[in-house]
């Protein structure tokens, strides 16, 4: 067998059978339950002192949602004047100035909506201190919130009835202590071993063997690249990203950083079956998700190993496959699963450039993103499905004649429409973009965002947002990206994107939570069936993914067929 499909195979094997246990660990983090961990809650009770919080107060979910966006303001003003003011801090030993106002803002919106997109390259547009007191530390409390959220949805569907759903502080920092940092220094010292740079030296000059002179950045690569995976941030210490020989030195690595990217957002879905005691539920939601994106693994792979079609013509061979825009030491084929991982997550980061893979690829890339719930992001993946969750059972209710119910409570008209918002909101921001900026390139010619012209300058536009929009940070790089038009564009649309739906979803947890419970009969609908699995696959597919075919047509489709 190929040793490219050998590689991929492995990934696949490992990250189903490590999801499962590591699924039900975070299960008992978040139920209070003993781990082998508990040794940080001495850790953990000097920080609830340290700031003031009380952990056994619970919340209801306003009082829930009111402190994780209090928090997230705290991190937009805190990563502003840092950003705009790092020129002056320390740790600046190449002597790299401060971001203009409007990249500061979607760097900070960027990494605080744990979008992580980058109008800028990491060696020259931040310092040491920036990377390490801006980037690295949003990493983590932005995945943290992400996971909280979810914390607190689970807590409300495993209750009966009740109005609170538990701690969104208590569930944040357990998601750093417990979770999120002992997995960081796992991956970090295997990094370092396998020669990730970790130091704070300042560029390194070197001669090249041709002779010339060519300066290395190097820096606190292995301290930042673990949680940039594992927290489904993305992004990348240097700015070719995980393609750079020193962020990602080799197979192992290779393997080892696209497996973090997938690990959590998969345990997540497990966690949600063992803490509310629906195994079966979260099977089959698993089971959906899985299937989505082992097709598009199954596609992607012999797309970019099978090479241009136009250079077959000319009886060139290609035994590499289709290898402009990817690193040799990496591949074809793991490049394309390192693409379907993370644009099936809300990851962002790239081992190859999105924009240099064929179009079946970039059609899929946009695809996972527009869909935005085969995993997805880390506990926000599994929030994002219950929306469409949500519909199905409403459907499916009226289609059958029963009352609609989820998990015994009734799915009433506030609900539906909270959950309608939060799917129909994701095209909205991604489509009315895309047109914005279409028409703006289309009136000024010479404006000069896009590398490339017709059918593949419209998938650029189209990504960006896209991209955007998922919380993602990925992006076909031929677009001229750092100009005030798309910093502050491009800002707004994260946002929106990241707490509309946490919002959203919350919501409809906390209202489900304070109904009746309702015990199962005869006549209740089942959701945990292959039934009802096929019907929620069927509901997203309709709802998420035509909405987005017009454009898809025009873009990635089009060129597929002038490929």
């Amino acid at each position: 067998m190929n040793t490219e499909i050998s590689g991929i195979i492995l990934q696949w094997v490992a990250l189903v059978v490590l999801s499962y246990p590591l699924g039900r660990y975070i299960a008992k983090v978040y139920r209070g339950e003993p781990t082998c961990l508990d040794f940080m809650a001495p850790v953990e009770r000097w920080i609830y002192k340290l700031c003031g919080i009380r952990p056994d107060e619970e919340m209801n979910w306003k009082q829930f949602l009111k402190a994780l966006l209090t928090v997230n303001a705290f991190w937009f003003v805190w990563g502003m004047v840092l950003l705009v003011c790092q020129g002056w801090l320390p740790l600046n030993p190449d002597g790299n100035g401060g971001q203009s106002p409007d990249l500061a803002f979607n760097t900070t919106i960027s990494f605080m909506v744990n979008c992580n997109l980058q109008h800028y390259s990491g060696e020259s547009g931040l310092t040491y201190f920036t990377q390490l007191f801006v980037i690295m530390l949003f990493q983590f409390v932005t995945a943290a919130c992400g996971m909280a959220a979810l914390a607190g949805i689970m807590k409300a569907l495993a209750a009966k009835t009740t109005r609170t759903i538990g701690n969104f502080w208590v569930f944040m920092t357990r998601s750093v202590t417990r979770i999120l940092l002992p997995l960081s220094l796992l991956v970090g010292i295997l990094l370092i071993v396998n020669g990730v740079p970790m130091s704070f030296d300042g560029r390194q000059t070197i001669t090249t063997l041709e002779g010339n002179e060519q300066a290395i950045s190097q820096g606190p690569t292995a301290a930042i690249v673990p949680i940039k995976q594992l927290g489904t941030n993305g992004g990348g210490y240097f700015g070719t990203n995980s393609s750079h020989p020193l962020e990602n030195p080799n197979a192992f690595t290779n393997i080892l950083e696209c497996c973090a990217i997938m690990i959590l957002p998969m345990a997540m879905v497990w966690a949600v079956g063992f803490y509310i005691r629906r195994r079966k539920l979260a099977a089959w939601i698993y089971g959906v998700m899985l299937f989505a994106f082992t097709a598009g693994i199954c596609v992607s792979v012999p797309q970019e190993m099978g090479g241009n079609p136009q250079i077959d013509k000319m009886g060139i061979a290609q035994d590499l496959g289709s290898m402009e825009g990817k690193e040799v030491r990496i591949g074809s084929a793991a490049s394309a699963m390192w693409g379907m991982v993370t644009t099936a997550t809300s990851n962002g980061s790239v081992n190859s450039m999105h924009d240099s893979q064929t179009p079946l690829s970039g059609l899929l890339q946009m695809l996972n993103m527009q869909i935005n719930c085969w995993f997805g992001g880390v506990g926000v993946g599994w929030m994002n499905y219950f929306a469409f969750l949500i519909i199905a059972v409403f459907i499916s209710g009226l289609m059958v004649g029963r009352t609609p119910e989820f998990l015994g409570k009734k799915v009433e008209a506030r609900e539906m429409k909270i959950a309608t918002l939060v799917v129909l909101m994701h095209p909205l921001l991604i489509l009315v973009g895309t047109g914005i900026a279409s028409a703006i390139a289309a009136n000024n010619p010479g404006i000069g965002w896009l590398n490339n012209p017709s059918f593949h300058g419209l998938s650029e536009m189209l990504y960006e947002y896209t991209s955007s929009a998922a919380n993602n940070g990925s992006g076909f790089e031929g677009l001229a990206d750092n100009t005030p038009f798309w910093n502050i564009s491009t800002g707004i649309v994260l946002i929106m994107g990241r707490f509309f739906p946490i919002i959203g979803q919350v919501a409809i947890a906390g209202l489900l939570a304070s109904k009746k419970y309702v015990p199962e009969s005869a006549g209740t609908l089942k959701t945990d069936t292959f039934t009802f699995s096929l019907m929620t696959f069927v509901v997203i597919i309709i709802v998420a993914a035509l909405s987005f075919f017009p454009a898809l047509a025009l873009g990635p489709i089009a060129d597929y067929l002038s490929f």
